[in-house]
């Protein structure tokens, strides 16, 4: 499984929706929506400004994370963005590979 993290801002009828259901019955469709990809909730939290909720789920596959992004965003109440984490140790095996690549103008 691979951890993501998202951010969401709420959007037009979403705003409504949480204001009607609050925080928690939200969280609730964040964790069913998981499930519905085998996907689980690690953390989520609210704030204010540019972003409303923030949080850490996993996610099996980017095929299931893309859908569900997609799935998200397709309502139109909210504007989701979901952010792939890497461990230290996946950074290590990256710096142990050496990738062809030629810089603009080079």
């Amino acid at each position: 499984m691979t951890k993501y993290f998202f951010q969401g801002k709420y959007v037009g009828q979403g705003i409504k929706g949480l204001l009607q259901e609050g925080g928690s019955k939200r969280r609730d469709a964040v964790v069913e929506a998981l499930k519905s990809v085998g996907g689980t909730l690690d953390w989520i939290y609210y704030a204010f400004g540019e972003t409303d909720v923030l949080g850490v789920m996993d996610i099996p596959d980017q095929a299931s994370a893309a859908a569900l992004s997609l799935m998200i965003n397709s309502t139109g109440a909210v504007s989701v963005h979901l952010m792939p984490l890497m461990t230290p140790e996946d950074i290590d095996a990256a710096t142990t590979k050496t990738p062809a690549y030629r810089a603009p103008g080079a």
